[in-house]
């Protein structure tokens, strides 16, 4: 077996595979062998059928099914060996003229048409102007954060006065038959009730100004507008239980409660951080304006790297690529495009294109490796980031871990991370090779900007929130 790479020029290139009998056929007959043994043919017995039965049934199949194996093992081979960074995938030459013939062919030459990835220089350096935004968190939106923390970790606490239409009423509700308890009728000892639900006013109006020991009677299916649901969870059944139901009840008040907002003190801290994190309201306001800001670092690294793809796309502008290669490799791996789509989404292809090969010499001439445990850290992050959204930030370690663990349970979460993890190498880099201005701006007017690029660029404005990665168009380097 003998193979080889014919350049025509710079970018394209044929990879041509030549087989000779010898490299196929002690193949071949161990695999007609196998078909004999398990053959199951009318007039033979199973493992008995003539050699020339089978190579005349078989032959053929089994001959190209071998010989494809060993050419496609021997092109992935031949690339890894000869660290060949090609673009795309190789594309089989089917022209007539190169066409194998199995029946005549002594030798069998195959040939794949590749793409070259083109030798540069790294178009950055110091004199290479990037811009980092500082985001600067507006007051309200502290203060907003703090009234979330006060009203999340808030209690319902017994008061003295009288319900009000938002308390929660708690006591017994009793089925009732006329103006005595029904026998052997309902009795909810923990019912809970709030006014505010009610929908029947006159019912709403005698529950709004009780207090403890009054007694309501009311019919729970004309109170809340024959609503099944919520007549069954205020007698704690099923809705199949109340759906006949319209007999009265009657509500006797042991306890009235309203909700009362978390203060701002070492309690809160605690919950919200963990226990001795910070022991003042100043360190506690510092240390959320700190996490609030964060929330805002996956946005600004996303401008910051694409701002760098800008200027690196724009200098490689006159770098040749293998442009008929590319479109010929897109319209064949993708038989929903036609020729015209190709035309028109090629340019920004290959930015993405040129983008992803500069990034891959960042990573290969400084040698940036991602270990494992960089893809366990930021998946860690990624963690955090998502309970945070919902105001979880103090969340106990085993359930922090054990979600993590559950993130790192699949493959392609795995290789979303590890992309991000090597684009944050990338960004650490280019902070240190380029010039770097950075630029503090107001929250409100960084998210008018991130929408406005979003909307520019066809991206979704969440999509680089938590930390995800989203490039559409890379698949076209390997």
């Amino acid at each position: 077996m003998k193979s080889t790479l014919n350049k025509k020029d710079d970018v394209n290139g044929t990879i041509v595979i030549e087989l000779e009998k010898a490299d196929y056929q002690e193949k071949v007959d161990k695999s007609l062998n196998q078909f004999r043994q398990k053959a199951n043919i009318p007039g033979f017995r199973q493992g008995k059928v003539p050699k020339s039965v089978i190579q005349r049934m078989y032959g053929k199949a089994v001959l190209v099914d071998e010989v494809n194996k060993i050419v496609t093992d021997e092109l992935t081979n031949f690339i890894r060996e000869n660290k060949l960074k090609i673009l795309g995938e190789p594309i089989s030459d089917d022209s007539e003229e190169k066409r194998v013939d199995l029946d005549k062919d002594q030798i069998l030459t195959f040939y794949f048409d590749v793409a070259l990835t083109p030798e540069f220089d790294l178009p950055i350096d110091k004199n290479t102007e990037l811009t980092y935004y500082q985001v600067k968190l507006e007051e309200n939106l502290l203060e907003k954060q703090m009234d979330a923390y006060k009203q999340n970790y808030g209690t319902y606490a017994s008061i003295e006065e009288d319900a009000k239409d938002t308390v929660l009423i708690k006591g017994t509700l009793t089925e009732m038959e006329g103006d005595q308890e029904k026998e052997n009728g309902q009795v909810i000892e923990n019912a809970i009730l709030m006014p505010s639900y009610v929908k029947e006013e006159a019912v709403k109006t005698r529950f709004i100004g009780a207090k403890v020991g009054d007694s309501v009677v009311f019919n729970p299916m004309r109170a809340y507008d024959n609503n099944e649901a919520e007549v069954a969870s205020l007698l704690q059944t099923t809705k199949e239980h109340v759906k006949e139901m319209n007999a009265d009840f009657r509500f006797d008040i042991a306890e009235v409660t309203r909700y009362q907002e978390a203060e701002l003190n070492q309690e809160l801290f605690d919950r919200v951080l963990g226990e001795g994190v910070v022991t003042t309201e100043e360190e506690f306001r510092a240390r959320v304006a700190t996490e609030l800001s964060n929330q805002f670092k996956p946005n600004t690294d996303h401008l910051f790297i694409h701002e760098a793809k800008d200027i690196i796309v724009e200098k490689m502008k006159d770098i040749r690529f293998p442009d008929a290669f590319l479109k010929r490799w897109l319209l064949e791996s993708n038989d929903k495009k036609t020729a015209e789509q190709v035309e028109a989404d090629y340019p920004a292809i290959l930015e993405d294109l040129k983008f992803h090969i500069a990034k891959q010499k960042i990573v290969e001439e400084n040698e940036i490796k991602v270990e494992f445990q960089d893809i366990e850290a930021l998946a860690t992050e990624v963690a955090k980031a998502q309970f945070a959204q919902y105001g979880m930030t103090n969340l106990p370690a085993d359930v922090l871990q054990n979600y993590t663990k559950s993130l790192l349970e699949k493959e392609e979460t795995i290789q979303n991370l590890y992309e991000r993890a090597t684009e944050d190498k990338i960004i650490s880099w280019l902070k240190e090779n380029v010039t770097v201005t950075e630029k503090e701006i107001s929250s409100e007017d960084f998210n008018e900007m991130m929408h406005e690029h979003s909307h520019l660029h066809g991206e979704h404005a969440d999509d680089h929130a938590h930390g995800e990665v989203s490039e559409e168009n890379e698949e076209t380097a390997e």
